[in-house]
C-alpha cells in the first residue's frame, strides 16, 4: 500500500534529523555532549569576512540612498522634448534603487545577526539540526543559519504546510 505523500515527506524529515543521530537542541543522542562549535581561529576568520561584507554593503547601501534622495545632475539644463522622457526613466531608476536599498538593509542586518552569533559562539551551527554548518558554506554564505540539509527539511515542512493550508477541509 502507498504512503500519503504527507507521511512519505514526514518521514523524510524525521529521518534526515534522527538519522544524523542530531536533535534540535543541539546535543548528540548518543552520549549527550554538545555539538561541536567552531574554534575561535575559525570564528575570528569569518568575522572578519562578515565585516569586510558589512563594509562594503553599507558603502553600496550609501550609494543607493544617495541616488534615491536625489541625483545632483538632474534634468533642469536638458532640452524639453526630452525632459519627460528622462524624468519617467530617472522615477524608473529611484524605485528600483529604493527597492535595492531595502535588499541592502535586510543583508546588512543579516551580517549583524552573524556578528552576534560569532560573539555567542553559536555561529555556523545549524538552527534546525543542530550540526556544524560546512565552511564552504559559510565561505559562500557568511550569514547562513541553515545547514543544506537543514534547509531542505525547512523547506519540506513549509511545502507540507503549505500543502495542509491547500487542501480542503474534510466534511465530518
Amino acid at each position: 500500500m502507498k504512503k500519503p505523500v504527507n507521511e512519505k515527506i514526514n518521514g523524510q524529515i524525521n529521518g534526515q534529523i534522527n538519522g544524523g543521530h542530531n536533535n534540535l537542541n543541539g546535543q548528540n543522542s548518543s552520549n549527550g555532549s554538545l555539538v561541536n562549535r567552531y574554534s575561535d581561529e575559525k570564528l575570528e576568520y569569518f568575522k572578519q569576512l562578515i565585516l569586510i561584507k558589512l563594509e562594503k554593503s553599507r558603502k553600496a547601501l550609501e550609494v543607493l540612498n544617495e541616488d534615491v534622495r536625489g541625483n545632483p545632475n538632474g534634468t533642469n539644463d536638458t532640452f524639453h522634448s526630452f525632459k519627460n522622457l528622462e524624468e519617467g526613466c530617472q522615477v524608473n531608476s529611484k524605485e528600483e534603487n529604493s527597492k535595492l536599498a531595502a535588499r541592502q538593509e535586510k543583508f546588512i542586518k543579516h551580517l549583524e545577526n552573524a556578528l552576534i552569533r560569532i560573539e555567542n559562539k553559536s555561529y555556523g551551527i545549524c538552527v534546525e539540526l543542530g550540526v556544524q554548518i560546512d565552511e564552504d558554506r559559510l565561505r559562500s554564505v557568511t550569514h547562513a543559519t541553515l545547514s543544506i540539509n537543514g534547509k531542505e527539511i525547512r523547506e519540506a515542512r513549509e511545502k507540507l504546510a503549505k500543502r495542509r493550508k491547500l487542501l480542503p477541509r474534510q466534511i465530518v
